[in-house]
């Protein structure tokens, strides 16, 4: 159960969140093709991929390039509520504000590893960055877009300082190398985008007929339909979390048309995204 959710956006994407949890709980934070940093400020949870599982407790962070995994975080214990703040980094907007070169904490590490996601203990100018961080989320109004720059180097300079510093440049710098996405990577990547099925099919180097089939065995499902729930998934919780209009949450989950994602969501969720708003907020 989300208790508290606060997120600021940096050139119109998402770079800080702010989500408090109750326990149990399972939550797939919003992003995609870039890289993330989450910090545990109170309580702990668990990152699950494929081939790892991690533990990350309080006053640690988990630090993640999400086309190469998963995106979501669990907690199974019946009691208790974790905070997590994240971090998102976007190449674009990395390239953006480093507009002369990038520091070396972003470059190609020179060791070859597929490593996509690291634990790493936090020291005290970390902490001191999220208490920094979680001040400008109770003061709103400080918020602009040069403070949110300000932020975002802030905390490439403090992670280049880090015992874990080689393990998040391996991480951070896939952003900006050539990499070969498997078929899932594809899919993930473009879940709330409005790719249609036949730029995915030729994204994954297959013929519209072979990508169905290779879909249909991974998913058991197919792609329209597996696509669309992802979808209207993702804006049923964006409707619970954020106050963001409904029109801009259709288009954040990949719709481009406010009549067709106001009747597929209806008929998923047997009510309009306004009354699903409204009913689930006065529970």
């Amino acid at each position: 159960m989300i208790n508290d959710y606060k997120k600021y956006d940096l050139f119109g994407k998402t770079m800080l969140q702010r989500i408090v949890v109750k326990s149990p709980f399972r939550y797939e934070f919003p992003v995609n093709d870039q890289a993330c940093f989450l910090y545990v400020r109170e309580g702990d949870f668990q990152y699950r991929s494929e081939d790892v599982q991690i533990d990350i407790p309080t006053n640690y962070s988990l630090f993640l390039n999400c086309i190469h995994s998963g995106k979501e975080i669990e907690h199974s214990r019946a009691e208790g509520q974790c905070e997590v703040v994240i971090v998102t980094f976007h190449a674009d907007i990395l390239k953006k504000i480093y507009d002369k070169e990038l520091p070396l904490l972003l470059q190609r590490s020179s060791k070859v590893s597929k490593q996509s996601s690291g634990r790493t203990n936090n020291d005290f100018l970390i902490q001191k960055y999220i208490e920094g961080l979680l001040f400008y989320f109770e003061n709103p109004s400080l918020v602009n877009e040069d403070i949110l720059v300000l932020k975002l180097k802030e905390i490439i300079l403090l992670l280049s300082q880090t015992q874990d510093a080689s393990t998040i440049q391996i991480i951070l710098s896939q952003l900006f190398s050539p990499v070969t996405y498997t078929f899932r990577q594809v899919i993930e990547a473009n879940l709330f985008t409005q790719a249609s099925v036949e730029e995915l099919a030729e994204q994954t180097n297959l013929s519209l007929s072979s990508f169905k089939r290779e879909f249909k065995k991974l998913y058991n499902d197919s792609p329209h339909n597996y696509i669309k729930t992802k979808k209207l998934e993702k804006a049923a919780e964006l409707l619970l979390v954020s106050n963001e209009r409904i029109t801009d949450i259709a288009f954040d989950c990949g719709f481009n048309d406010l009549a067709n994602f106001t009747k597929s969501f209806s008929e998923k969720y047997h009510s309009t995204p306004t009354h699903f708003r409204l009913n689930q907020n006065t529970k």
